[in-house]
């Protein structure tokens, strides 16, 4: 593989999964580990990624940016507006982080007459605009890269809530191994919104469909709401309507 699509390849991967470790691109690219260090080094020196420790992060990671830079801007807006319709005044709703959680925030009715938690900072910062609603921010240990709280205080705060609604991102989903994710501190506090809200909605684009990463942040059947950009009855969410996700 040249390096310029060893390049395309990562900032893909990047774009879909919004972090990778440079032990999984050498496994899918057959390279070396100095091989993938490089590309990283050059493609951080570019501004195309933020290098981390054994990794990268996509520059929208935990991050408001302009239009023009969000992956995937069309799809991530279908899927918000579907999100921001199952949110009806009075109900305590679970944010967590991500372009499609920012998306859905900015989708929301004016007039809306909601109270919002959210250990993201950029989630917060969006939901002032709402000036009906309440926020409640749950911080405490603030995970840089992600730019959202994490650690045991923020779980503890989440596990005293009895929310309607969470609504969160992953890193990847399939039936075999449930949503997925690349980071413990942030999955830790997914699972924690979970267990605390009656019903969990999805919001992710297609493309990470059917596909897995390394830690796993819980069941398919722990979903009620899968949202997508796609129609309902695209033949890619049968296997998922099959397990009882209701899909939009």
């Amino acid at each position: 593989m040249l390096k310029k699509e060893r390049q395309y390849y990562i900032l893909q991967q990047l774009n879909i999964h919004n972090k990778v470790l440079v032990t999984d691109l050498c496994l899918q690219m057959n390279v070396s580990e100095d091989t993938v260090r490089r590309d990283l080094q050059e493609l951080s020196d570019n501004g195309k990624l933020l290098k981390v420790h054994g990794g990268a992060l996509s520059n929208s990671f935990g991050r408001t940016l302009p239009d023009k830079n969000i992956y995937a801007l069309p799809e991530k807006q279908i899927i918000a507006h579907k999100g921001a319709s199952l949110i009806k005044d009075g109900m305590l709703v679970l944010l967590s982080g991500g372009s499609s959680v920012l998306e859905l925030i900015r989708q929301l009715p004016p007039d809306l007459n909601a109270t919002f938690v959210t250990p993201s900072i950029a989630a917060a910062q969006e939901l002032i605009n709402h000036s009906n609603s309440e926020v409640i921010f749950i911080g405490n240990q603030i995970y840089k890269s992600a730019r959202m709280a994490v650690g045991v205080e923020v779980v503890r705060k989440l596990n005293d809530l009895h929310a309607d609604l969470c609504f969160i991102g992953t890193n990847g989903i399939d039936i075999e191994h449930g949503l997925t994710d690349v980071d413990w501190e942030v999955l830790e506090v997914k699972r924690a919104m979970i267990a605390s809200a009656e019903k969990t909605v999805l919001l992710t684009i297609s493309q990470k469909l059917n596909t897995a990463q390394r830690l796993r942040c819980c069941k398919i059947e722990e979903i009620e709401y899968l949202l997508t950009e796609l129609d309902p009855s695209d033949p890619k969410l049968q296997s998922y309507i099959n397990k009882g996700v209701k899909v939009f």
